[in-house]
């Protein structure tokens, strides 16, 4: 039964990994692709290390799948807010709905 619960939650977070790449390959700014990209990947990363987690060996291990997981959710968020703050700065600011080509969602 474990084992089936696991399988399920590492199936369960391909989907979210899928949708930040096509996240990544089909918003319009910097800033859209970031959220996909640290939202989706964050949720896809934690089923699939919870999954990894069940079907450890012993407690200690699974800890440290547990502790990886949460160190790349602080990495992640880490660098979003670097690369978002330089392309504030230095690149062109976030487009508004009243900003992009009305035909562009047809």
């Amino acid at each position: 039964m474990r084992e089936l619960l696991a399988a399920g939650l590492i199936l369960l977070g391909l989907p979210f990994f899928i949708a930040s790449t096509l996240g990544l390959l089909r918003f319009h700014d910097v800033y859209a692709r970031l959220h996909a990209l640290t939202k989706a990947d964050n949720v896809g990363l934690g089923l699939i290390c919870l999954g990894l987690a069940l079907q450890a060996s012993s407690l200690a291990v699974a800890l440290k799948i547990l502790l990886i997981w949460g160190l790349i959710l602080l990495a992640s968020s880490t660098g979003a807010t670097l690369i978002s703050t330089s392309a504030l700065q230095h690149g062109p600011s976030p487009l508004r709905l009243d900003d992009r080509d009305p035909d562009a969602g047809r």
